[in-house]
C-alpha cells in the first residue's frame, strides 16, 4: 500500500465564499470557524463568506482565513476515518499542517497566522517590494540571474519553487522589474508581476521573521503526532523546537514546494488529498509527477464522496 500525504493551500487560493456549505452542513466545520471568530475577536467568518474581495485579499485577513477553512474542511474530512502519514503545507498552509499534527491549537494557529500576515505586510513599506512568477525557467539559471541582478539593481531571490516551469521570485520592486526584463537570460517564456502586498520569502521579511519568533516563543506546542515536511528543508520535522525555528524562518526562506513533494513520493507517499480552497496544489502536484493520485476536499460534497468512497 502506498502511503497518504494531507496537503494544505497557502496564499493565492481564496474565493469568497470559500468553505460555506461545510460551515452550513457540517456542526464539527461549523464550530471550527466560529472558533476563528471568537480566537480573533472580530467576524473572520464574514470576511470569509461575504468579502468583499478586496478585505479577503489582505494578507492580515487572508492567513486566518485560509486556515481556518482547511481546519473546517479536515473535520469534516476526519469521519472518512483516512489518516495521513506524513502532512505539509503550501507557505501559510504548513500552520494547517501543524494544526492537522497536533502540533499547535486551532486557536494559537489562528492568532499566529493573523499576526504573521499584519508582520509581513508591514515589514516593507508598500510599493518597495514586490514578486513575480517566472514561467519555463530553469531554477539554476533563475538563480545565477538573480544574484547578478541582485548586485547590480536590487535584491531578488527564489521565493517559491513550485513546480517544474514555475519559480516566484521576490524582493525590491527593481530587483523583480530587472528579472522581469531580463527574465529570458534564465530561460523564462515570460515572467508575470503578481499583486502582492510585499516581497514575501525574501530577506527583506527578516524584520516580520523576528517579530513572529517572538510570538512563536509563547506558544506551547507539542512535537509533530504525524510528521510534517518543512517548507524550508523539503523534509520531515517532528520536534517541536525544530518547527518553531522554522516556522520563523520560512518568512524569509523560498518553498521548496517542488522538492517537499518529490520528498514525499520518495517516502513512498502515492496519493494526496489536497485539503482546503481551490485547487491550486493538485495542479503544481501533477505538474511534477502525474503517476500520482490527487484528490481536493474543498466542499462538503467532495469530503462527503471521499468517505462514501
Amino acid at each position: 500500500m502506498g502511503k497518504i500525504a494531507f496537503v494544505f493551500p497557502g496564499q493565492g487560493a481564496q474565493a469568497v465564499g470559500m468553505g460555506k456549505d461545510v460551515y452550513e452542513n457540517i456542526a464539527a466545520s461549523r464550530a471550527i470557524i466560529d472558533r476563528a471568530d471568537e480566537a480573533l475577536g472580530f467576524s473572520l467568518s464574514s470576511i470569509i463568506f461575504d468579502g468583499p474581495d478586496e478585505t479577503l485579499k489582505q494578507t492580515a485577513n487572508t492567513q486566518p482565513a485560509l486556515l481556518a477553512v482547511s481546519v473546517a474542511l479536515l473535520e469534516a474530512f476526519k469521519s472518512s476515518g483516512i489518516k495521513p502519514d506524513f502532512v505539509a503545507g503550501h507557505s501559510l498552509g504548513e500552520y494547517s499542517a501543524l494544526v492537522a499534527a497536533g502540533v499547535m491549537s486551532f486557536e494559537d494557529a489562528v492568532r499566529t497566522v493573523r499576526a504573521r500576515g499584519e508582520f509581513m505586510e508591514q515589514a516593507v513599506p508598500g510599493g518597495q517590494g514586490a514578486m513575480a512568477a517566472a514561467l519555463g525557467a530553469e531554477r539554476e539559471a533563475l538563480a545565477a540571474l538573480c544574484a547578478q541582478v541582485s548586485a547590480e539593481a536590487g535584491a531578488v531571490e527564489l521565493a517559491n519553487v513550485n513546480c517544474p516551469g514555475q519559480i516566484v521570485v521576490s524582493g525590491t520592486a527593481a530587483g523583480v522589474q530587472a528579472v522581469v526584463e531580463r527574465g529570458k537570460e534564465a530561460g523564462a517564456k515570460r515572467v508575470i508581476p503578481l499583486e502582492v502586498s510585499g516581497p514575501f520569502h525574501s530577506s527583506l521579511m527578516k524584520p516580520a521573521a523576528d517579530r513572529l519568533a517572538d510570538v512563536l516563543a509563547g506558544l506551547s506546542l507539542n512535537d509533530a503526532a504525524v510528521p510534517v515536511v518543512a517548507n524550508v528543508t523539503a523534509e520531515a520535522v517532528a520536534g517541536k523546537d525544530d518547527i518553531r525555528r522554522l516556522l520563523a524562518e520560512q518568512v524569509y526562506s523560498p518553498v521548496l514546494w517542488e522538492d517537499s513533494v518529490r520528498y514525499l513520493i520518495a517516502q513512498g507517499v502515492d496519493t494526496f488529498y489536497e485539503i482546503g480552497s481551490g485547487t491550486v496544489l493538485a495542479g503544481l502536484i501533477k505538474k511534477i509527477d502525474r503517476s500520482v493520485t490527487v484528490i481536493s476536499v474543498n466542499t462538503a460534497a467532495s469530503a462527503e464522496a471521499v468517505t462514501a468512497g
